[in-house]
């Protein structure tokens, strides 16, 4: 059984940025996709940005250009690296990894989730 960790939420202004990891025990994250979602209050869950087993990403043009997901195979951990943060980037972010090796905007797609990391941007 997979379990995945994220770390490195906190609270940021406007414009600066984190990097949020994930850290996986359990099995090994090399042939998983891996997606990262979010959650704000009262809203529903949001994919934020996936890459596959082989490294191919895709993220939605909301976040392109200002987020960027990573994996790290040898360390059997994944990153998402938040840049010119804003507002309504603030939720609670999830990473997630899929056994069928790629990522989907679909959250059931996905085989094991993290408890989630607080991001807060403030004015």
């Amino acid at each position: 059984q997979v379990q995945l960790v994220e770390s490195g939420g906190g609270l940021v202004q406007a414009g600066d940025s984190l990097r949020l990891s994930c850290a996986a025990s359990g099995g090994s994250l090399s042939t998983y996709g891996m997606g990262w979602f979010r959650q704000a209050p009262g809203k529903e869950r949001e994919f934020v940005v996936g890459i596959t087993s082989g490294g191919d990403i895709k993220a939605p043009d909301s976040v392109k250009g200002r987020f960027t997901i990573s994996r790290d195979n040898a360390k059997n951990t994944g990153s998402l690296q938040m840049n010119s943060l804003k507002l309504e980037d603030s939720a609670v972010y999830y990473c997630a990894a899929a056994t069928r090796g790629s990522w989907s905007r679909r959250a059931e797609y996905y085989d094991y989730w993290g408890q989630g990391t607080q991001v807060t941007v403030s004015s």
